[in-house]
């Protein structure tokens, strides 16, 4: 109950000082950054948007187990609890002190809980009926409800000053209107009845794959983002500032690195947002500089290549909307950035509050700094999305359908082939826009029995995904994705 009572007080006291400061989510952030490669993979595959759920509830069950060993260990004396008490209250002042956005205030939540945890402990231990008398186990455990009692009150306490900043409210008094709209999607763009998602992805299921444990909390009114580094005139913006620019709507297929082949880590959007590119050449960018370093709130970082945001219909937005309206929180509200044709950990950041350019060289971003590739343009790629895997259907004439990509080329062609036999070109949708994923379809005669059907993508510069399997770290998943399943007689 003593590390319950600790937590609580650690958040409450972040809920004034800053929501990250919370030790809980501090250790949890480390963890996060400490985690070896393979074991986020598997995290991400398994688990997908709920890794973070199930690393706190991890956590929680080790801090109950540890709870539970000190306890046994402290029978006969306190100080054994007292020093474990002691050890996760230091754990998380070194977890806060370690977050690059952690100010000199922050560190008040975990001494919060260092002083909360040992104080408690020591007052169970002192009511337990092992140091006193049998009479006084009621007392015992009415001093245990008063700590779970005070606990939960802290932990409700802190979560409600986090919240207290109404980023809801701030987000629905947006009024967003682009001046040039995306094109209408076309009728044919994607084959939905037949197993395609459908073209633009709606907000709500957009994939999410980032590192924060809790999303951040900026209102519009309190945004504001420097642009700085190797650039002729350094700039300050605020959401206004952004409101004022032309505003500009863009139909975008955004891809994680993480996505296995065949994954489910792509979506599309029609982003609304300030032309990327213009605004860097008013910020004036130095000879030299090759990396926009761009940093989110919670102090994310990311590195992008100054020419593929520069380069003639490169797309890249300043991104304040999506689907007609301001960003969800959960996508990166108030501002994120957008750059169609490189994965998302190099183009992507959300909630983002500063822009440096700089040199690859100068300046190591967060995955960078764990082995990720430096550059890493989206690979063409395609998905079998009917049918599932295993999945019974009927036999003779039946329907496979998916989708490919190949951003800033487009796709000219995909192929199907079923249980190795010859390829077969599949039917291909309405193109969009060479930066968005194109979807297919093919008929085929399936005989009775198990089969395994594979796909391949071709790019208008005539290269065709290639078979090499490869892991997506460092820089992208290949291979050729292939389904089985049955064929059965009705």
């Amino acid at each position: 109950m003593s590390v319950a009572a600790a937590l609580a007080a650690g958040h409450l006291v972040a809920g004034l000082v800053s929501p990250l400061a919370s030790p809980f989510l501090a250790v949890g952030n480390t963890a996060i950054d400490l985690t070896p490669h393979p074991v986020k993979d598997f995290a991400i595959r398994a688990f997908g948007e709920n890794d973070k759920v199930v690393l706190l509830a991890g956590m929680a069950v080790v801090l109950v187990a540890l709870g539970v060993v000190a306890g046994l260990l402290s029978r006969r004396s306190p100080w054994p609890g007292t020093a474990l008490a002691g050890a996760l209250g230091l754990l998380g002042v070194a977890a806060v002190l370690a977050r690059p956005t952690s100010t000199t205030w922050a560190v008040l939540a975990p001494l919060a809980s260092l002083v909360v945890g040992v104080a408690a402990f020591r007052w169970l231990w002192a009511q337990a009926p092992a140091a006193a008398p049998a009479q006084d186990r009621r007392r015992f455990l009415i001093s245990t409800a008063a700590i779970a009692a005070g606990a939960g009150v802290a932990a409700v306490g802190g979560q409600f000053l986090a919240g207290r900043v109404d980023v809801e409210a701030s987000r629905r008094g947006i009024t967003l209107r682009p001046g040039r709209k995306a094109p209408e999607i076309p009728f044919g763009a994607d084959f939905t009845r037949e197993g395609t998602p459908p073209f633009l992805t709606p907000n709500e299921k957009f994939y999410r794959v980032d590192t924060a444990l809790s999303i951040p909390r900026l209102r519009a009114e309190d945004w504001r983002m420097r642009v700085h580094g190797m650039v002729d005139n350094e700039m300050v913006l605020t959401y206004d500032d952004l409101l004022r620019r032309p505003l500009v709507e863009k139909t975008i297929t955004l891809v994680c690195v993480s996505n296995e082949v065949g994954g489910p880590y792509i979506s599309t959007s029609n982003f609304i947002g300030v032309d990327l590119a213009e605004l860097l050449r008013e910020a004036g960018v130095r000879p030299g500089a090759d990396q926009l370093a761009t940093r989110s709130v919670d102090g994310w970082t990311c590195g992008t290549p100054v020419a593929s945001i520069m380069a003639p219909g490169s797309n890249a937005l300043l991104a304040v909307g999506m689907n007609g309206e301001p960003l969800p929180l959960e996508r990166g509200f108030p501002v994120r950035m957008v750059v169609p044709g490189l994965y998302g950990y190099v183009s992507a950041t959300k909630w983002l509050v500063d822009m440096e350019l700089t040199t690859f060289d100068a300046f190591d971003p967060y995955w960078a700094e764990r082995g990720w590739a430096k550059k890493a343009p989206v690979k063409v790629m395609s998905r079998i999305d009917r049918p599932k895997s295993f999945e019974r259907v009927p036999v003779g004439r039946f329907v496979v359908a998916g989708i490919a990509w190949a951003q800033h080329l487009g796709v000219d062609e995909v192929e199907v082939r079923v249980d190795g036999g010859p390829w077969q070109q599949a039917t291909l949708a309405t193109e969009v826009n060479v930066d968005t994923w194109r979807m297919w379809r093919i008929e085929l005669d399936l005989r009775e029995g198990n089969h395994t059907v594979e796909c391949r993508a071709t790019d208008r510069n005539g290269y065709t995904q290639t078979n090499e399997r490869a892991a997506p770290i460092p820089d992208g998943a290949t291979g050729w994705h292939s389904m089985v399943f049955t064929s059965v007689a009705g």
